[in-house]
């Protein structure tokens, strides 16, 4: 562990990398800050950019926009009682009310020092847990790592939003994105229609910007409301949260570590953890607390969650190569496009580059913690933006973001084709993390059946006859059932609901 630090360090603490890493935790904020966006869209929107940068100054940057932008929703959900992401629904509990108290400055206080020190938590975590995990996984063959990616598939699509039947339909189409190109093993063109431009099928990052940034632009561009500015109280530059949450340390340490296990458990999500916390923190509140009303422990549970969900999330992206979430998803395919695949192999083969990756979670939380507290007077103006402004800005920063790819139009065609689509499937009820998580695994769990294939006598046999196969395998049926029967029995409850009208 210790020397995957040491080995790491050098590639992080150098002028350009740290001041990514700060730009990085400015704009996570304040993409976090805006309903709507959070820290999904700040690393769509950057990912063109870091696809030309060094691998640990680049990854250092995404990871900071994910540290940033998770944090960043909690304060408008404490001005405003709109929390800027999923993460913060759970925030504007107590934030809120005190907010109406005259005490928004502790709450954003006490939100962002909960953030920063709960994503440092995780990232001992992340640091002590994932070499473990990678160690053991080094036992892995191409049996196991098409067993793991088939688990990364199912398991997002059975917790994404809506029905988990369409959380595996459009994993299936992600899957189908993954073929298109040259066969690596045959080199044989497959269903590229003699198009030479998709010989390396369509770019991932194209798929990404357009499937979550452009959709989103058509979203907010349909609900109107261009110029309106909402009324915000203005925040000061204060450290007093500081001295606040010492009188919370357990429920600091406790939730931060709740938030870690939810975010390890791939698909569970920050939101679903700070819930957990929360509860847990009313349960063992002492008398003088009464949460819902303004509780400095209720700010603390919920934003400490969120972000030791992001450590956590980072440990099965890394050590396994199964993103946690979507965000993570895409910084996975980050670092798969910037030349190095997730999972024991990397621990073994590239140590430097793992241990950057750790520093640089952990400098972006302390990052957060100082610019956290020193420009949320900032951060609170930026809700004032009006969304005419917004939209062209990121629509801008797509395009040029997308074309500098590979200096080709192609490109732009698929990032808008790819808008459209993503505007279809939300209006249907279709999550996209699945889509992008099956493009990501597609390549891997195709290449790795057949190999496991081409090393059997006995053809699909050798899932059974190897253990950590067949008992992954074994818990893919179960994912795999469970969808099914969650979806024909909210099918049968629909029905049985249009009957008794």
């Amino acid at each position: 562990m210790f020397d995957l630090l040491f080995q790491g360090a050098p590639l992080f603490f150098n002028f350009q990398a740290v001041l990514l890493s700060v730009l990085g935790i400015f704009g996570g904020l304040v993409i976090g800050v805006l309903p709507g966006l959070g820290p999904l869209m700040g690393i769509v929107l950057l990912l063109p950019f870091a696809f030309h940068l060094p691998t640990i100054p680049a990854m250092g940057m995404l990871i900071a926009i994910y540290v940033g932008g998770s944090a960043g929703g909690s304060i408008s959900a404490i001005l405003l009682r709109i929390p800027g992401t999923p993460l913060a629904a759970a925030t504007l509990l107590d934030g809120f009310p005190m907010a109406q108290k005259g005490r928004a400055q502790d709450a954003v206080g006490l939100a962002m020092t909960s953030s920063a020190i709960g994503g440092l938590i995780g990232g001992l975590v992340l640091i002590f847990l994932s070499p473990l995990l990678a160690t053991f996984a080094l036992r892995f063959a191409p049996p196991e790592y098409f067993a793991m990616a088939v688990l990364g598939v199912l398991t997002i699509a059975l917790v994404s939003e809506g029905s988990g039947l369409k959380g595996l339909l459009a994993g299936g189409m992600g899957l189908f994105l993954a073929m298109i190109g040259t066969d690596e093993f045959s080199n044989a063109s497959r269903f590229t229609f003699g198009d030479f431009r998709l010989s390396s099928g369509p770019h991932l990052v194209a798929v990404v910007v357009g499937l979550f940034a452009i959709s989103e632009v058509f979203f907010q561009a349909e609900a109107g409301g261009y110029l309106d500015r909402p009324k915000v109280e203005r925040l000061r530059v204060s450290f007093a949260a500081l001295g606040l949450l010492l009188r919370q340390k357990v429920n600091l340490v406790r939730s931060s570590l709740i938030g870690t296990f939810f975010g390890a458990i791939p698909g569970a999500g920050g939101d679903v953890s700070a819930f957990v916390s929360y509860a847990i923190a009313k349960k063992l509140a002492r008398g003088g607390e009464v949460y819902g009303k303004g509780a400095e422990g209720g700010v603390v549970a919920t934003e400490a969650a969120n972000n030791g969900c992001c450590g956590g999330a980072l440990i099965p992206t890394l050590s396994l190569g199964v993103p946690g979430d979507a965000s993570t998803a895409v910084l996975m395919g980050a670092l798969i496009l910037l030349g190095f695949f997730p999972g024991p192999d990397l621990f073994r083969d590239h140590p430097d580059i793992a241990g950057g990756i750790f520093v640089a979670y952990m400098m972006a939380n302390v990052a957060l913690l100082v610019l956290g507290t020193l420009l949320a007077p900032i951060f609170g103006s930026v809700l004032k933006l009006p969304k005419a402004w917004l939209l062209p800005a990121v629509l801008l920063l797509s395009t040029l973001g997308t074309f500098a790819l590979q200096s080709s139009t192609f490109d732009l065609w698929v990032m808008l084709a790819f808008g459209g689509i993503g505007y279809v499937m939300r209006k249907a009820g279709y999550p996209l993390a699945p889509l992008i998580i099956g493009m990501i695994l597609g390549g891997i769990m195709e290449s790795n059946l057949r190999r496991s294939l081409l090393l059997s006598d006995e053809g699909l046999m050798i899932f059974a006859e190897r253990p950590i196969s067949a008992l992954i395998l074994a818990i893919d049926a179960l994912l795999l059932v469970s969808i099914l029967y969650s979806t024909l029995r909210a099918s049968s409850k629909a029905v049985a609901g249009q009957g008794s009208t």
